[in-house]
């Protein structure tokens, strides 16, 4: 077999491949065979049907088309291998020669992985938020944990905010009861903006027993964005009550003995959260300034595939799990769908580049994934998606998508490798060392590395294949 790659532009290749015609027998037999498999002749036992017969009933150019669709792939691949190229996606293929006995030829155009230089990064600075825990941070803290065991009694007297409201619910559009517009014995804590807007001036001051009515926009069933009148009727108030903030408290609602041992712990578990996000925002941070810096070609087919799979996500996965249809969702957040095209397209983009320029680093600097590495990441990533480390993981092998996991923890590892290298600072002026915080900036790195299209080099090499 004879190749030539012939580059069209720093993305895109044309292979051009001669093959000769001996090479083909394999692929011969088999589409002889696999006729012979599919069709009856009479005189013949089925699957023993001579090829000079098979030729003659049903057409020599139906066997080389069986042959020529299974070799090629095999063909491309040798291509691939000889032209040391990175292809991403599927090669469009067109035969240009096939002379039975003598010669197969055909080119394949297949966009692949350009070649990155990376950036001399070491001069990046980036500001980070400070890690600052306020006594009134640490007070709203141990105050939602103190709501957490707030208990309900039931009072006689009209409604206030911060009561529980037992509701029965009536919804009229142009005058009709809708046919999902009634609800019976549905709890409210007023104040808290969970229902329809308007609910809680209509039954502030209303006692058990009273009723109002009020116009509200609906948020959602039948009909879902529509003016209607309703009618909401208190069946019940109860007055919440929270507990005394004590050592008694503390002993009722932690591992703690005295309240001052559980402010000081609410403080710990703030700092460390903000260490986090501290962390995450530098990994963020330092990760545009590296894109700013080096130059990536973006593979057109690449850059396309990858925006209509977000926007087939958003559609088919996250607004159907909310209830919403695009247009809706545009409209909640103010957006054209000339706007929002243009910034799926901008995130596309910096997702290629994020995979490509991380992807280099990691071959530059030989990173490689520990088991022990691949598998704190599996447990983090089964306890964002609500699933079992046992679940998750058996997810993942199923669909393929071990390779996928590597990558993300080894793209991760290359980011922290720039991070370290580079001045990040707080809002303070003060230099921020996030080698003192390993795990948490372990974590951050591999959730801003995570954010990659579906361009790594395993799902291409699937669909290579």
């Amino acid at each position: 077999m004879k190749s030539a790659v012939e580059t069209l532009n720093p993305t895109r290749v044309r292979l051009t491949v001669e093959v000769p015609f001996e090479e083909l027998k394999d692929s011969l037999d088999a589409a002889y065979k696999k006729i012979n498999q599919q069709v009856t002749v009479k005189g013949f036992r089925k699957g023993k049907i001579p090829a000079r017969v098979i030729d003659q009933r049903f057409g020599r150019g139906a066997v080389l088309e069986e042959a020529v669709n299974d070799a090629l792939p095999r063909f491309y691949t040798d291509a691939v291998n000889e032209a040391e190229v990175n292809p991403l996606g599927q090669p469009e293929v067109d035969i240009t020669e096939l002379k039975d006995g003598e010669l197969l030829a055909f080119t394949a155009e297949v966009d692949i992985r350009p070649a990155i230089e990376i950036p001399d990064y070491s001069g990046i600075e980036v500001t980070v938020d400070a890690v600052e825990v306020s006594d009134e941070d640490v007070d709203k803290s141990v105050e939602q944990l103190r709501d957490r065991f707030a208990s309900t009694n039931p009072v006689e007297r009209a409604a206030a905010e911060g009561d529980v409201v037992t509701l029965d619910l009536e919804a009229k559009v142009d005058g009709e009861v809708l046919a999902d517009g009634q609800a019976e014995g549905v709890q409210y804590t007023i104040g808290s903006g969970e229902l329809l807007d308007g609910v809680d001036e209509a039954v502030t001051g209303k006692s058990a027993g009273e009723e109002a009515t009020f116009t509200s926009t609906l948020k959602g069933g039948s009909a879902e964005g529509k003016e209607a009148e309703v009618t909401v009727k208190v069946t019940a108030v109860a007055a919440r009550e929270v507990p005394e903030l004590d050592d008694e408290f503390a002993q009722m609602a932690s591992e703690f003995d005295t309240l001052e041992e559980l402010r000081a712990d609410s403080r710990k578990r703030l700092e460390n959260m903000k260490q986090y996000d501290q962390a995450t925002q530098a990994q963020e941070r330092v990760l545009d300034e590296l894109l700013k810096l080096a130059e990536v070609p973006i593979p057109e087919k690449l850059l396309e595939d990858e925006v209509n799979t977000r926007k087939h996500n958003l559609e088919h996965h996250q607004l159907g799990q909310m209830g919403l249809n695009l247009d809706k969702y545009l409209e909640i957040q103010g957006k054209t769908a000339e706007e929002f095209d243009a910034e799926t397209r901008e995130q596309a983009v910096k997702g290629i580049k994020t995979q490509f320029v991380l992807d280099e680093l990691v071959n530059k600097e030989k990173l490689n994934v520990s088991q022990e590495e691949l598998t704190e990441h599996l447990m983090r990533r089964a306890a964002s998606s609500g699933m079992s480390p046992d679940q998750f993981a058996q997810a993942v092998v199923e669909g393929g998508q071990v390779p996928m996991l590597v990558g993300e923890v080894a793209r991760g590892k290359a980011l922290a490798v720039v991070v370290d290298a580079v001045k990040v600072v707080d809002t303070n002026g003060e230099a921020v060392d996030l080698s003192d915080e390993d795990d948490e900036a372990a974590e951050a790195a591999e959730a801003s590395a995570e954010d990659a299209p579906a361009a790594d080099d395993e799902k291409a090499a699937d669909k290579s294949e």
